[in-house]
C-alpha cells in the first residue's frame, strides 16, 4: 500500500483523503444554486497542507441584488476556518470578479490565511501561477455591465433548470444542464472574443511558470496549452469539481461523485450538516472515521 492509498475503517468503511494541495473556485455562496453543502462535505473529509480558494467563493453581486445567504453557506466558511485552526491548513483566498469587494483589503495576511489576487504555487516540476482568471475574459474586463447582465441570465437559467429537472426526475430521466448547453453553443464565439486559455498561457510564460491554475469560466480542465500546463478547477454550482495536487506532485481533477465513491460516503443534499469532525491524523493519506 502506497502513501496515497486510502486506509479504510473496518467499522464504517469511510475514509478521509489526503492531498498536498486542493484548489476550488466558484462556489458562489449567496446563490440559491450554490452547492455549499457538497463543497463543505468534500473539504471536511479531505486533508491538505494548502487550500486555495480561487475566486468567486462568495457571490457579492447576487447578495447585493437579492440576498440569499443561508446556514449552509455559513457552514462552508466554518469548515474552511476549522481546517486552518484544527489541521493547520494554509488558506489562500484569491479574489474573483463576483467577490471583487475584497479589492479594498488585498493583500492581507494572517498566520495561516492570505487574501490576494494571485499566487505562485511551487511544485517539483516548476512554479504554477494561480489566478481566478476574470482579468483575461474580454467581457468581464471591458464590459462589466454586460458581465453582470450575463450573471442575471445565468441565474435565470439555473432557476428554470431546477423546475425542468424536477419534471425530468418524475419521468425517470437524467438531469439536463441548460447553462452547459448554452455555453457549448456559444463556445466558438467566446473563444474568438476572449482567447481565454491562450492569454493565461502567455501570462504564465511571462512569469516564468510552467503552468496556470484558474477558475472563472466554470469549465473544469487539465491539459497542455502549448507548452503550459493549464488547469481549471470548474465550479460548485453545477459541475462540483476541484483540482488536487497529490502527494507525489501530480495534479488531477476530482469530482464530487468520485470523492463520495472513493471515501465510501453518501452524497449530501441541499442542506449542509453541521457535525463536528474529530481532528485529523496527518500521518495517513486517508483517515478512517
Amino acid at each position: 500500500m502506497s502513501a496515497d492509498d486510502p486506509v479504510p475503517n473496518p467499522a464504517t468503511g469511510k475514509l478521509k483523503l489526503r492531498f498536498k494541495t486542493i484548489f476550488i473556485s466558484d462556489v458562489h455562496l449567496g446563490m440559491p444554486d450554490s452547492k455549499a453543502a457538497q463543497a463543505s462535505h468534500f473539504l471536511r473529509n479531505c486533508l491538505c497542507e494548502k487550500l486555495v480558494l480561487n475566486g468567486d467563493i462568495i457571490d457579492a453581486w447576487h447578495l447585493r441584488r437579492m440576498g440569499g445567504w443561508n446556514k449552509g453557506h455559513t457552514h462552508f466558511i466554518r469548515t474552511v476556518l476549522r481546517k486552518m485552526e484544527k489541521e493547520s491548513t494554509e488558506i489562500i483566498y484569491l479574489r474573483g470578479n463576483h467577490d471583487d469587494v475584497l479589492d479594498r483589503f488585498i493583500p492581507i495576511q494572517f498566520e495561516h490565511f492570505m487574501i490576494t489576487d494571485e499566487h505562485i504555487h511551487h511544485t517539483r516540476a516548476g512554479d504554477y501561477l494561480v489566478v481566478h482568471g476574470d482579468g483575461f475574459d474580454a467581457v468581464s474586463t471591458n464590459h462589466a455591465w454586460l458581465a453582470q447582465l450575463g450573471g442575471l441570465g445565468y441565474n435565470f437559467l439555473l432557476r428554470i433548470n431546477r423546475l425542468y429537472n424536477a419534471y425530468r426526475g418524475l419521468r425517470g430521466k437524467e438531469p439536463f444542464s441548460f447553462s452547459a448547453w448554452v455555453k457549448q453553443k456559444v463556445k466558438s464565439t467566446i473563444g474568438a472574443v476572449g482567447k481565454y486559455e491562450e492569454q493565461l498561457q502567455n501570462l504564465a510564460k511571462q512569469r516564468g511558470c510552467v503552468g496556470i491554475i484558474c477558475g472563472h469560466i466554470h469549465k473544469v480542465d487539465n491539459k497542455m496549452v502549448g507548452s503550459t500546463h493549464y488547469l481549471n478547477s470548474g465550479d460548485w454550482v453545477e459541475s462540483m469539481t476541484a483540482i488536487v495536487e497529490n502527494l507525489d506532485g501530480s495534479f488531477e481533477i476530482i469530482t464530487y461523485p468520485e470523492f463520495c465513491e472513493r471515501t465510501h460516503r453518501d452524497p449530501k443534499g441541499a442542506v449542509a450538516e453541521a457535525e463536528e469532525e474529530t481532528p485529523a491524523n496527518p500521518e495517513s493519506s486517508a483517515i478512517p472515521m
